[in-house]
């Protein structure tokens, strides 16, 4: 078995790949999404793996390692909107790159502190556990931009978001989507 550190590169690796090629055929038209905008797509694609996951069938062939790429590149969208504002402006090839290698840079670290104290938990986990942990925490970002972003205790967006994209990984490290083991 692969370690964790290379599994989550394989994709994190795979979605920075598909990202890539999605903004040259469509360039940064994403940036003139408002914040909750991405969040509701995500919100989208993240009901959609639940209610597969409760009906056990699905009617459109897109299948649930593809939702989970793309709750990961709009997290990663949203984590860049968050820093850059939300914007019209396209970004070059390379600064998104560099952009996207900061955010998930950023995550890793996130999840290679929270693996440390939490002793790989996760891989104790069902994927309908994690896709449920995934919606809770999208309802709670989208409380948090309800209030403004105000919040009295709670870290804000920004690691709710760094949260999902973990989560998805996890989703796709045990269902072994993309073959990593």
């Amino acid at each position: 078995m692969k370690s964790t550190e290379a599994e989550y590169q394989e994709i994190i690796q795979h979605c920075q790949d598909l990202f890539t090629k999605k903004n040259k055929d469509y360039g940064t038209s994403w940036r003139i999404l408002r914040i909750p905008s991405i969040t509701d797509q995500i919100f989208i694609k993240a009901q959609r793996i639940r209610t597969i996951q409760e009906k056990g069938v699905q009617k459109v062939n897109d299948d649930i390692s593809g939702e989970f790429i793309g709750i990961i590149n709009y997290c990663v969208m949203a984590l860049i909107q968050v820093e850059l504002g939300t914007d019209k402006g396209e970004i070059g090839a390379d600064e998104l790159t560099s952009l996207y290698n900061t955010q998930v840079n950023e995550v890793k670290e996130l999840l290679f502190n929270k693996n440390h104290d939490y002793g790989e938990a996760w891989r104790d986990m069902r994927v309908s556990s994690m896709t449920d942990i995934i919606l809770m925490k999208l309802l709670r970002i989208k409380q948090i931009e309800d209030n403004e972003g105000f919040t009295l205790v709670s870290e804000g967006v920004k690691s709710g978001y760094q949260d999902i994209i973990n989560y998805s990984v996890f989703c796709l490290i045990k269902s072994n989507s993309l073959h990593t083991n």
